[in-house]
């Protein structure tokens, strides 16, 4: 061939000539780049659970590109980290470390730098909207109900603390009476159950002035028609018993603030311990958290049903107590149903206390409240998945949901989770080791122990320092005067 370049003789266009490669190899170039890109396998398997739209790419701005901490990346990174044993930065940049090396691409460094800066442009909206997906997938998944097929929407409050910062501090100041350096902000967390499933419906987010009723109201679009509200004696008021009985949600709650009303004051003996009573509207005060518009819109009395329970068994703080409910039929809801479905009321303090210490969201760890508040929401998050993984291990082992434990749960999907992000691995070795997964999972089953007694008391003391009463570069300052003047001495 005779070359016509004349600036560049020595050059052959036959040489350079490439062979142009077709739609479908270009497509499957890009694809493969992206597969290495992608860092948890994770991600493939709660791919139902939490699907793939919600961890695109935005259109532009941040997390747009597609790059090492790409918004699905940042998201699986972040589930990681609640869910690791040891939750900090830098065990996620080290596992990013091992798995790029594993996938032959470029290691990234081991400052934390990125990775934080891609945490703080995961935004709220998406976060929420994956949660809210959760809830309702995890609802899906099982159709039975505690209480004659209705489900039960158990709801409780407890509180958190963090880093002391000056955002933070802002935002959910300290108690009144800790020493300004020596305290720790507070926010108080009132979230919805399912009984049944033990899946986080919603959650409302206040500080230490926040009262649990108020949060509750902020969720009342979690119940639907049919369903139970079950709560403890915080939860005993008029005006919240009226609203849910307006939105076709029956209560089940403890009497607080008044006094219970005996067989000669009732409309009706239903049976033992079983009366039908008739709670007058209160007097509004000042002090109430509904406005007098709303006051207003309330009936004059309410037709409830009081249940005395007599507990027999040892252990206990209380020996008595009394429930009331709208379930006025005492044919179709027995009392001793009742009874039975408000013991069942103490899951909600297991299901805090494995999201809080199990999963270790007890003492968080961001330092500005917008992180604080996604690293509240990937830690709910991740509890629904794990949840999700229980559900489907009993339904393929055969054994009752509520006696799987819920932290060999997590030690089981800590454990499989590096062998699930192998480099190379076929469809039908993942199914293999998922499958193992779930047998491990239906395999460590809780005994029940009914009329066990455990005082909540600590054995193991604890070490003797020093309790901090001033902040603590003050208290700092005070040990090295008391030492010098120990010297001089």
């Amino acid at each position: 061939m005779i070359n016509k370049t004349l600036y560049l003789p020595g050059f052959h266009l036959s040489t350079l000539r490439r062979k142009p490669r077709s739609a479908n190899q270009v497509l499957a170039e890009k694809l493969e780049q992206l597969k290495k890109k992608t860092f948890s396998r994770l991600g493939e398997y709660f791919s139902d659970f939490i699907p793939k739209q919600y961890l695109q790419p935005a259109g532009s701005g941040a997390l747009s590109r597609r790059r090492l901490f790409s918004k699905e990346n940042t998201f699986w990174a972040f589930f990681s980290q609640v869910l690791d044993a040891d939750g900090g930065c830098k065990e996620v940049v080290r596992k990013l470390q091992a798995l790029s090396a594993l996938k032959s691409i470029s290691m990234p460094s081991s400052s934390t730098a990125a990775y934080c800066q891609a945490r703080k442009k995961l935004d709220l909206p998406s976060l929420t909207s994956i949660l809210q997906h959760t809830s309702k997938r995890l609802q899906s998944m099982t159709d039975t109900g505690r209480l004659n097929g209705r489900r039960v929407v158990v709801v409780d409050g407890t509180g958190l603390s963090m880093p002391d910062t000056v955002d933070n501090q802002q935002t959910w100041p300290q108690q009144r009476n800790q020493k300004l350096g020596c305290g720790f902000p507070q926010v108080s967390l009132c979230a919805c159950f399912c009984l049944q499933t033990g899946a986080l419906l919603s959650y409302e987010l206040g500080n230490k002035k926040s009262h649990e009723l108020p949060m509750l109201r902020k969720q009342c679009g979690t119940f639907n028609a049919g369903d139970i509200f079950l709560g403890d004696k915080g939860f005993c008021s008029y005006y919240d018993v009226f609203s849910f009985k307006e939105r076709g949600v029956d209560s089940v709650i403890t009497l607080a603030r008044r006094l219970p009303v005996s067989d000669t004051e009732s409309v009706k003996v239903l049976g033992e311990d079983d009366l039908l009573i008739k709670w007058k509207r209160p007097v509004r005060t000042k002090a109430s958290s509904y406005s007098q518009k709303d006051w207003e819109g309330l009936p004059e009395t309410l037709l409830l049903r009081q249940i005395k329970v007599t507990v027999k068994v040892s252990g206990f703080r209380v020996t008595t107590f009394y429930i009331i409910t709208t379930l006025l039929d005492a044919e179709e809801y027995p009392a001793i149903e009742i009874a039975d479905l408000y013991f069942q009321r103490w899951d909600v303090e297991l299901f805090f206390r494995d999201i809080k210490t199990v999963m270790g969201m007890d003492i968080l760890r961001c330092k500005t409240p917008d992180m604080v508040h996604k690293e509240i929401l990937m830690h709910l998050i991740a509890y629904n998945c794990i949840r999700s993984l229980m559900i489907e291990s009993v339904e393929k082992n055969g054994v009752r949901a509520r006696s799987v434990s819920f932290k060999g749960s997590v030690q089981a999907l800590r454990q499989w989770e590096p062998h699930l992000n192998q480099g190379k691995m076929s469809r039908q070795e993942q199914g293999r080791l998922i499958q193992l997964l779930l047998e491990s999972i239906a395999g460590n089953i809780i005994s029940e122990r009914p009329g066990r007694s455990e005082p909540r008391a600590v054995k193991r003391r604890p070490k003797p320092y020093r309790r901090l009463t001033v902040p603590r570069h003050e208290m700092t300052e005070k040990q090295k005067r008391e030492k010098d003047h120990a010297k001089a001495a």
